[in-house]
């Protein structure tokens, strides 16, 4: 039988429709609306560096254009539809989720408590009894209020202070839970006063748990291979996407097909069966900036492949060296990254100052583009409550913003 075969156009247009990209951020943010789209991605990732937004706030935002960060604090702090914990890396993941999470407790507690064993020779563990009985007596907690007395160091995870190593243990391994952040800061509770008892309660066997991860990641996918399907949750090994790809293939339930890249290779991927012969939709000529860490890039070489769009994060990378920026910004057009961009909140000016623009290889930044990325730009200087767009290069693009314009 032969394999299907996906051009990378076609490829290219699922891809933005499986991440919501694929249709206008229009549409209502607030509760069960917003609720949606996070489901569909299946997380949104957390983190905080904030040169214009965070990088949750700006994924959601590129979905929802009204959108605002105090949206999804009321689906984590007060109507608990929404929980904090691991994928990759820290994520804000639908509650209806959370049972197949007890498979992350059990494997981080092993795992975390044999490393972080050789790294805290000091016995984190033995704190462990101590921070849960004054969680329970006291309530919430951040970091800042457990151990006192202890040393305390910078406050990177290579110098966390004891007993905040054990409250990290307790979150990771499943006694507490996220709460709220204040400032960015996490703040601890028994997750018996968080997660509500009807997904708290339930523990699906391991294997049920393995088949539920591998499914929904080659959902939001669309087509992946074992180890792609592996790293999207982060929670099972690519050893048991491996297994699980031959067990629902022999029972039909996903098929193979091979996927055109960017360079015109071609790759072998697994999908649901008549994929191929969907018909995806057009994504809208609208020019978006996506976050660093965008579900859509966080697999930088998958987006490579598929977009011939090499991304990487300069951040660590010292000053002189890097080829872009601090913080830059891709930019989608349709099913089409055409450029990236570096831009900074200036909070004390009120003004959103973009430093460089840097179109892709082969894109024609003409009038009608720079418009679309004009009109962009002044919808994030309001998301960002900023009044006005300053453009800083020497020589700024044919823009109706060049110089400065009020977004008000």
């Amino acid at each position: 039988m032969s394999i299907p075969f996906l051009d990378n156009a076609k490829a290219r247009r699922i891809f933005p429709d499986r991440h919501a990209l694929a249709e206008p951020p229009t549409g209502n943010a607030t509760g069960d609306d917003l609720l949606a789209p996070i489901t569909r991605l299946g997380f949104v990732q957390l983190d905080s560096v904030n040169t214009l937004e965070r990088a949750h706030h700006m994924i959601l935002f590129a979905r929802r254009q009204c959108y605002r960060p105090a949206n999804l604090a009321r689906l984590l702090e007060r109507d608990r539809t929404l929980f904090e914990h691991w994928t990759h890396d820290a994520a804000v993941i639908p509650t209806e989720f959370y049972p197949h999470w007890h498979l992350r407790f059990a494997r981080d507690a092993e795992t975390l408590r044999n490393r972080w064993k050789e790294w805290r020779r000091d016995g984190f563990e033995r704190l462990c009894v101590p921070v849960l009985d004054q969680i329970t007596d006291h309530g919430p907690a951040c970091s800042a209020d457990v151990g006192q007395g202890e040393a305390r160091g910078s406050g990177g995870w290579w110098d966390w202070h004891p007993s905040k190593t054990a409250l990290e243990y307790l979150w990771r391994s499943g006694a507490l839970s996220v709460t709220r952040r204040v400032a960015f800061r996490k703040h601890y509770d028994l997750t018996d006063r968080v997660i509500p008892a009807e997904f708290r309660i339930e523990t699906p066997e391991t294997t049920h748990s393995i088949d539920w991860f591998c499914n929904a990641a080659l959902d939001r996918l669309g087509f992946a291979t074992p180890g792609e399907i592996a790293a999207f949750w982060a929670h099972v090994t690519p050893a048991e996407a491996r297994d699980w790809a031959e067990h629902v293939l022999a029972r039909g339930k996903i098929t193979q097909v091979d996927v055109q890249n960017a360079d015109g290779s071609v790759r072998r991927h697994l999908c649901r069966p008549g994929l191929a012969d969907e018909t995806p939709p057009e994504p809208p000529n609208r020019l978006r900036v996506l976050s660093p860490f965008d579900p859509a890039l966080r697999d930088r070489k998958r987006a490579e492949r598929l977009f011939g769009f090499h991304y990487r994060i300069e951040i660590f990378i010292p000053a002189t060296k890097r080829r872009y920026g601090y913080y830059v910004f891709p930019l989608l057009e349709g099913a089409q990254m055409v450029g990236r961009i570096d831009m900074k909140a200036n909070r004390k000016a009120r003004i959103l100052d973009v430093t460089n623009l840097w179109p892709e290889a082969g894109i024609r930044w003409g009038r009608g583009r720079q418009a679309r990325l004009d009109a962009e730009l002044v919808r994030l200087a309001r998301f960002a409550d900023l009044d006005r767009i300053v453009w800083s290069t020497l020589e700024a693009p044919d823009s109706g913003l060049a110089g400065s314009f009020a977004t008000g």
